[in-house]
Formats: C-alpha cells, sequence, structure tokens
C-alpha cells in the first residue's frame, strides 16, 4: 500500500513538472497531416506564429491579437491542448467536391481570462481564430491585430481601393506587383493572392463570417501586410435610393457575445494548380442551419439586364413588359433553363418591390413560367428588404417567386454582415434562393445557409458594357483571387466576341473579349451554383450550337481535378458531374497549346464532344468548332487555344448516351 502511494506521488510530481514545463514553453510546433507545412506559434510578449512549407518560410513572425474595450486579455496560458481531425464532409451544394476530406492537426491554447487561440495545420493551408467565454454577455470589440509579415518580397494581385469607411462593391480590378511597391495609402479587400519565387501560391482569406466585419489589408513596411475592419457604423444618410453617407461610426468594430468562435484567418498553401481544388474556406464555414434542403435547385439563369432586353425577330415592342419576358421563359424552357431573372425595372420603383411596374403582368409571367417548368428570381433593393424584410419576402414566396437577387450592399460592417445572414436565414424560412449582387466576397454564408447561391464581389463581364478591362488575362486572374472565397456570379455567355483589336464598349448591344470557345469554357472554369446566361435570347436563337453546348453544362460537381494552370495566362480543368466529365481551357492573348491525357475517366468508352476555337478565331473570335469522338481514359487531347482563347469537352459513357 505504501509503495503504492509512492508510485502515485511520484506520478503526480512528474504529471505537474511536465505541465509546469508546458506551460513555461514558450514556443509551440504545428505540422499538417504529412509534416510539409509547419506553425510555430511563439506566446511571449505576444503571440506570434511562424509559416514554412518544407525548407521555404512563407510567414515570419506574425503578431495576432484582440483587444477589447475595458478589457485586457492576459497572456498567461492555462492548457495546451493538441488533437487530429480528420472527417468527411457532405456539401448540399457542392461547387468543386461532394465529398470533402476535413483533415489537419489543431493546437488549442487556452489563456486566463476565458480566451483561446486555435491553430490549424492542413497539407494546403494555415488557420487560426479566437474564441472567448467571458462571463459578460456582450463585449466590445475594439480591434483586432492580424499580421502578415511575409519572408520575401513576393509577388501580390492587389485592388488598390483607397473608399472612405470601406464602402465598397468589391468590383476592382487586381494589379500584379511586388509586395514593397504596394501604395501604403491604399487597401485591398480579400481574398488576397500571393506568389513566392518558389512558385507558393498563398491566399489570405476568411470563413465563418456571422456578427463581425468584413477583414481588409494595409501594405506596412518591408514586406508586412497589417489588418484592418471598419467600425461599426451607427447612422448614415441616403444619398439616394441606394448610396450611403456615413454620419457617425462606434469606436469599436464589433458587439457580439461574449462567448463565441469568431471567424477564421486562412492562409491556404498550393500552388496556381493545387489552389483550384482548394476548398479550406468551404471547409471552415459553420455546417448547415437544416435538414430540409431539397427544394434548393442549382442551375442557370436567363438575364435581361446585360442585353437591355433587346429581343428582335418578334411581334412585340420588346422591354419591361409581360410580352417580353415570356419571351424569356419561352427561351429558358426550350433550353432547359431552370430559371429567369427580372432585374431592376420589374417593380413599380426601386424603393416600391411589392407591387409590378404598371402595365406588367407579374401574376401571369409567374403562373406562365412555372407552367413551362421555369421559376422567376426579382431584383430587389437593399434598401426597402431592410426596412421590411419579413412582409417584401412574405409576398414574393406567396407569389410563387424562387428567389432574389438582392443588390447593391455597399457596406461591410458588422452591420451588413448580420444583414446578409438575416437575408439567408429568412429566404430558407420562405423556400427563396439568394444571388448577392453589389456585395462583398463570401465567407462562408453559402454552406451554412445553402440557398444563399452566389455572390458577386467580383468585377465581373458586366462592365464590358463601360470598360476595356474585362479581358481574357483578366479572366485568367479570377481564379487564383476572388473565386478562391466562393461561388462567383460573373454572368457569362456573350454570343458576340471580339479579339483585342475588334473589341469596342457598346452599352446596349455589349461584346465580350475573347473568342466564343472561351465564353463557352468559362461555363466549366468558373464556379457558381446559380449561373447567368447574359445574352439575348435572339443571339442565342440564332447561335443554337454554342447554346445547346452552355445550357447543358451543370452548375455543381460531385469532383474537380485541376489539369494545368498559371495564374493570369491559363489554366486546364476537369470537373465531374453523375457520370459525366467537362474540362476547360481558358486562355490569355498569348496563344498556346496545353495536353492532358483522359485518365480521370473511369473505366469503358466515352462519347466526347468538343467546343474549340475555330482555325480563324485570332481573326474573328466568333469563329469556332463543335466535334464529336470517342474517348477512354488512355486517350490523350491536344488543347490549341487563339489568343483570348478557350476550349471545352463534354465526356459522356456510351452507355449512358445511348
Amino acid at each position: 500500500m505504501i509503495r503504492k502511494q509512492r508510485r502515485m506521488k511520484r506520478t503526480l510530481t512528474l504529471m505537474m513538472l511536465f505541465m509546469t514545463l508546458v506551460m513555461s514553453a514558450k514556443e509551440y510546433d504545428l505540422t499538417s497531416p504529412s509534416g510539409e507545412v509547419c506553425v510555430v506559434v511563439d506566446v511571449e510578449k505576444a503571440v506570434t506564429y511562424s509559416v514554412r512549407k518544407g525548407k521555404e518560410m512563407l510567414l515570419a513572425p506574425s503578431v495576432v491579437a484582440m483587444q477589447f474595450q475595458d478589457k485586457k486579455l492576459p497572456l498567461s496560458l492555462r492548457k495546451v491542448e493538441r488533437r487530429a481531425v480528420d472527417e468527411m464532409q457532405t456539401a448540399v451544394v457542392p461547387v468543386k467536391f461532394r465529398q470533402v476530406r476535413d483533415h489537419c492537426n489543431e493546437l488549442r491554447l487556452a489563456f486566463r481570462g476565458g480566451w483561446s487561440l486555435v491553430f490549424r495545420a492542413y497539407d494546403n493551408g494555415v488557420t487560426y481564430r479566437f474564441e472567448t467565454a467571458f462571463r459578460e454577455d456582450k463585449v466590445q470589440v475594439a480591434s483586432e491585430t492580424a499580421e502578415f509579415n511575409f519572408a520575401e518580397d513576393f509577388q501580390v494581385y492587389w485592388t488598390n481601393e483607397n473608399r472612405e469607411n470601406f464602402i465598397t462593391h468589391c468590383e476592382a480590378f487586381f494589379k500584379e506587383m511586388p509586395l514593397s511597391e504596394v501604395d501604403r495609402q491604399t487597401y485591398s479587400y480579400l481574398p488576397l493572392s500571393l506568389k513566392t519565387s518558389e512558385g507558393t501560391r498563398l491566399v489570405v482569406t476568411e470563413s465563418d463570417l456571422s456578427d463581425y466585419p468584413n477583414m481588409f489589408v494595409y501594405g506596412a513596411e518591408g514586406h508586412e501586410l497589417c489588418s484592418v475592419w471598419p467600425n461599426v457604423i451607427l447612422s448614415y444618410d441616403m444619398k439616394n435610393d441606394r448610396d450611403v453617407l456615413v454620419r457617425e461610426k462606434a469606436d469599436y468594430i464589433a458587439e457580439t457575445d461574449g462567448k463565441r468562435t469568431y471567424p477564421w484567418r486562412i492562409l491556404t498553401i498550393d500552388d496556381d494548380r493545387s489552389l483550384l481544388e482548394n476548398t479550406l474556406p468551404w471547409q471552415l464555414a459553420s455546417r448547415e442551419v437544416g435538414e430540409d434542403t431539397d427544394w434548393i435547385r442549382p442551375g442557370k439563369i436567363s438575364w435581361e439586364w446585360w442585353a437591355m432586353l433587346n429581343v428582335y425577330g418578334v411581334d412585340f415592342k420588346a422591354g419591361v413588359n409581360t410580352e417580353t419576358y415570356k419571351y424569356y421563359v419561352d427561351f429558358a424552357a426550350a433550353y432547359g433553363l431552370e430559371y429567369i431573372l427580372m432585374d431592376e425595372g420589374w417593380s413599380a420603383s426601386t424603393t416600391n418591390v411589392i407591387e409590378p411596374k404598371p402595365g406588367l403582368d407579374l401574376t401571369e409571367i409567374i403562373r406562365y413560367a412555372e407552367s413551362k417548368g421555369v421559376g422567376v428570381v426579382l431584383w430587389t433593393l437593399w434598401t426597402p428588404v431592410k426596412e421590411d424584410m419579413g412582409h417584401i419576402l412574405d409576398v414574393y414566396r406567396d407569389w410563387g417567386v424562387k428567389g432574389i437577387k438582392i443588390d447593391f450592399m455597399q457596406m461591410t460592417d458588422q452591420n451588413m454582415v448580420n444583414f446578409y445572414e438575416d437575408v439567408a436565414r429568412e429566404c430558407f424560412k420562405r423556400h427563396l434562393l439568394v444571388d448577392y449582387h453589389g456585395s462583398y466576397k463570401p465567407a462562408g454564408l453559402q454552406r451554412k445557409y445553402p440557398n444563399a447561391m452566389t455572390f458577386e464581389g467580383v468585377y465581373g463581364m458586366e462592365h464590358d458594357k463601360c470598360s476595356y478591362d474585362i479581358s481574357p488575362e483578366h479572366d485568367l486572374v479570377l481564379p487564383f483571387t476572388r473565386m478562391v472565397a466562393g461561388p462567383m456570379d460573373y454572368t457569362p455567355g456573350a454570343t458576340i466576341n471580339a479579339t483585342k483589336s475588334d473589341f469596342s464598349i457598346r452599352w446596349d448591344h455589349p461584346m465580350s473579349q475573347g473568342t466564343r470557345a472561351h465564353q463557352a469554357a468559362i461555363f466549366t472554369a468558373f464556379e457558381s451554383p446559380l449561373t447567368m446566361l447574359c445574352d439575348s435570347p435572339s443571339n442565342y436563337y440564332r447561335n443554337p450550337e454554342f447554346t445547346s453546348f452552355i445550357a447543358a453544362i451543370p452548375t455543381v460537381w460531385d469532383e474537380t481535378r485541376a489539369l494545368e494552370a498559371k495564374a493570369g495566362d491559363y489554366l486546364l480543368v476537369a470537373r465531374r458531374n453523375g457520370d459525366r466529365w467537362y474540362v476547360a481551357g481558358l486562355n490569355d492573348w498569348t496563344e498556346r497549346s496545353l495536353s492532358f491525357k483522359a485518365d480521370f475517366l473511369g473505366e469503358g468508352e466515352y462519347e466526347v464532344t468538343i467546343f474549340r476555337d475555330g482555325v480563324n478565331a485570332d481573326r474573328w473570335a466568333e469563329d469556332y468548332s463543335l466535334e464529336h469522338g470517342k474517348a477512354d481514359a488512355a486517350t490523350e487531347f491536344e488543347v490549341d487555344m487563339a489568343p483570348g482563347g478557350g476550349w471545352s469537352a463534354v465526356f459522356t459513357p456510351v452507355a449512358a448516351a445511348k
């Protein structure tokens, strides 16, 4: 008995000694499951973390901290916990994969005073977030510190915004430059994409953003970027029906629950090719709110604003009228599109969005669309919805509307983040889809509420009507910047296509830069569960091969295989939906050839349809070739793309094709 007590005493002494050593340690290493990615967390006068991949140093020690009003966070460690995470997650609306493996190692540092820091090391990224368990019901976050002290003068895609109070629609042109050349007076919204001298692609973004403002980054000294968040906007005036003038701001960035988890800060670590398969922002989002998701129907939507309702060859006057929208319904039904969008102009005014424009028989349009198996989505301004959300959404539900496109949300503070979630939640209750236009990037809401189908937050194709910026080069930047965050409402599908020298700005009869095959490939290459067809049905009717091809491409994917990629230059990606595979190649203004082996195919023979640049696409951008053949997993393909070109293929199992 005495020996047993002595052994127990020695064991307790050793345990206490071990705990003392752990609590007094300054550095804590965390490696990814493969051991390739390593994080070192240092706790002394401040909490810093550094990141390397193999022998390549990516992030030098960088400070992370939170500051609360009337509350200091002590740097006294209470507990250190580690765990391995390895689980399969299923996406309700899969934009890359239906089944996603969440596999990482986690380090949790619990401090006295009721707060913790959680770090995760993935093979393709590093993430961290704060957690608090304060006694107070509500606390005010004065600020947060998130430094990114990069190891070298990496290249960065910078958006160069300088708008006051972070009032932005996040529609900027990404300019590549060294970190040392970043303008210290401007900021960039997320995602922020960088490339090391070794070719490693890093993307900074965030996920599980809830009841907290958006994060922005500023240039600092050397190779460092610092983060900043908009303060809570307490009051504003309306300049007009949609634009705000901020009158008063709080001296804090968030007033929130004392017990909660905060957004994940994400640093993805890939090369250009593997980045196209990265799903960390989705993995780290909150789980779906409910199991009742069978009503959620991804698909394509015919859009009338880009072509300004210009239809022709008809016996009625085109415009915002019942006949024109029935024409759009007939087009959607003819090509199997799930929805039509009635954009700004359908309602009595932009602020009265529960009455249609006089003379427009909205009830008949919705009835007619339903009889054809087509849903109607309505545009609405954010301001009336904010004032009378429940009533407006009830009206839409009772009308039989299938979703809303909510527009011009310029603010990025905590209140606006909460508004996004309110819209998603209330629409979910009423079985309404949501397209967030004039918005910031997705940050996890699309997983929590799978009816939050897509987000703009991109300098997209609508700007072909007023800008020379929406070029094939720009298209080849977006998958490595904005699209990393999540679904991207880019609005492709132009039938009037132009070479670099032929392109001109036309508001009512717009065109796109690059080839017809480039436009076709975007439907597979870009990710959006609700994808617009931007052009006029009359133009589509005149181009039936192109229209049939793009209309048949799915908008959700069971699997993604990135084949080749170089940001700003080209990409080649394969995606699977069911038993069919779809491959897309996109090219910048440099003519090039790529190749791939179709070893992603299953056993057996496949019928393949290829939509590619025609032999004269370099001179006449609308020139294309539609080819048919057979293929199997051993077949090799040459992907020849004109300047501004593209290449698409659909692989269908022979048994399924018959």
